[in-house]
């Protein structure tokens, strides 16, 4: 069974960065769709980024274009979210997620199967 897990969270001033990985073990990630999501406190969770397994095509929500960046690595077996000009509202558990049903990704959460345990963000001065 495909089995992912988060890092690279933690505390970073508003303006920061911080990149997190997503790696992912028992299968290839190719087979896979996998979107970032976002559990910010007193808020659903909500998709934010995602790839496509056919041809690496990308999505983004409103609330991070222009800011965040999602890409593949086939050789780590790992997908990362590199995140930039990071906002307090920002703060949050990013989740990593898999869809091997559907042929474009989207950030609907019914449609990934497979979830790691979430890294936290925080972003606060």
């Amino acid at each position: 069974q495909l089995q992912l897990v988060e890092s690279g969270g933690g505390l970073v001033q508003p303006g920061g960065s911080l990149r997190l990985s997503c790696a992912a073990s028992g299968y290839s990630l190719n087979y896979y769709n996998i979107g970032w999501f976002r559990h910010a406190p007193g808020k659903e969770r909500e998709g934010i980024s995602c790839i496509e397994r056919r041809d690496g095509s990308t999505w983004y929500a409103d609330s991070v274009k222009g800011r965040f960046t999602i890409s593949r690595d086939n050789a780590k077996n790992t997908v990362y979210l590199q995140m930039n000009s990071l906002k307090p509202e920002d703060t949050g558990v990013y989740y990593c997620a898999a869809d091997e049903t559907y042929s474009y990704c989207s950030g609907v959460v019914y449609r990934y199967e497979y979830w790691g345990q979430g890294t936290h963000v925080t972003v606060s001065s």
